[in-house]
């Protein structure tokens, strides 16, 4: 691949060393030398390339942005940029080597764990809950109501802070499903009822992973996943170990730091650390056809919530743009936790992508999305939320 628009000195001189060899065909779809060069030289690349430019300049400058941002057509990497620092404390620059929280963007990992277990036999989509956890009090809750957010489950963000003492604790997935199975929290609507985006329901499934998997959350997703995928930035952030190297640090806006709090702890629904190029990997494994059967990806990405008309609707794990013509759909997902804003985007009619992610708290991330959609000619539609 070819890395453009860099601004970060070790960014640069790992880019060129990457550029001299040609890359695995599962990260650019295939694509031969002359495909590569055709779209990187062409007209309508230069136009973006300058006009992404002059677009992060103003609206994700040096006073308000740390973090990184990718832009490819086909795995092939159109716009690069870094900026900021890993820790503000320490003055770290942001180089392709800063790892970041992604947040809710985790959840595309999770949901495609578990359908990765339903490929492999050990998971049903229509297992219930108590399949896993007998004396689970929520009746009529399946895997694929937690999947796509049809549940109904009370989130844990909220009532778990009423009924955990010990503040510094960092709460486990197994001790948040203990409090729900004693003290039963309201339920938000009755299951397979309405839409609801709940932490709760990726939470339960991270711990229906391990169970069906016989192995963590974490050794799942890294063997599954990120080793295979070679995605070397990306893990699942353990808060009682010491950080990774260029783990970045959570900031405020004015650049004081957000610690991690007792909800740190869980993973599922957050929790995975990345880069824009390794997020790059995981779109275009998808893509690919090697890492999950045809139909396994049409159960991911089909809209399971048709209540209120519109475009926006949610699959399996993947918030989406469904279009009348199908082909122009667009698979997405943001995520916010603590001071880190994060944007991906796959936009399916011509296989482009677009990540960000940021550790110092900043709306722009969100807000650069619709010109950055006009840029790239996928600028019709209705705009996406923070998460």
């Amino acid at each position: 691949m070819i890395y453009i628009g860099c601004n970060s000195s070790s960014a640069h001189k790992n880019s060129e060393k990457k550029a001299k060899s040609k890359p695995a065909s599962i990260y650019t779809l295939g694509l031969s030398d002359v495909d590569e060069a055709t779209i990187l030289n062409s007209a309508r690349t230069r136009r973006i390339r300058s006009e992404l430019d002059a677009l992060v300049k103003h609206r994700l400058s040096p006073r308000h942005f740390s973090g990184g941002i990718l832009v490819a057509r086909k795995g092939v990497v159109l716009y690069e940029h870094y900026e900021g620092l890993e820790s503000h404390a320490g003055k770290v620059p942001v180089t392709d080597s800063s790892s970041f929280q992604l947040a809710s963007i985790s959840k595309t990992f999770t949901g495609m764990a578990a359908l990765s277990l339903v490929e492999k036999g050990k998971l049903g989509l229509e297992d219930p809950v108590q399949k896993f956890y007998p004396d689970f009090p929520y009746l009529g809750i399946t895997v694929r109501m937690l999947l796509n957010h049809r549940s109904g489950l009370p989130n844990y963000l909220y009532f778990c802070d009423s009924l955990i003492k010990d503040k510094s604790h960092f709460l486990t997935n197994e001790e948040v499903i203990a409090l729900m199975t004693v003290h039963k929290p309201a339920a938000q609507y009755q299951p397979d009822r309405h839409f609801n985006y709940c932490n709760t329901n990726y939470l339960l499934l991270a711990s229906i992973i391990e169970k069906a998997s016989g192995q963590t959350y974490a050794d799942y997703l890294q063997q599954t996943f990120f080793t295979p995928l070679e995605m070397t930035h990306t893990f699942v952030a353990d808060p009682t170990q010491a950080p990774r190297p260029h783990q970045t640090v959570s900031h405020l806006s004015s650049w004081k730091v957000e610690p991690d709090n007792s909800f740190d702890g869980v993973v599922g629904d957050k929790g995975i650390y990345s880069n824009v190029q390794d997020m790059l990997k995981w779109d275009q494994a998808i893509y690919s056809g090697k890492l999950f059967k045809p139909e396994t990806l049409q159960e991911a990405f089909k809209p399971y919530s048709n209540e209120k008309p519109g475009i926006r609707n949610y699959g399996l794990g993947w918030r989406l743009f469904v279009y009348p013509d199908s082909t122009n759909n667009i698979v997405y997902h943001n995520g916010w936790w603590h001071g880190n804003n994060t944007v991906f985007y796959r936009f399916i009619k011509d296989s482009t992508t677009l990540v960000i992610v940021g550790n110092r708290y900043n709306r722009g991330i969100y807000q650069a999305v619709k010109p950055i959609r006009e840029i790239l000619g996928h600028g019709d539609g209705e705009e996406a939320g923070e998460e």
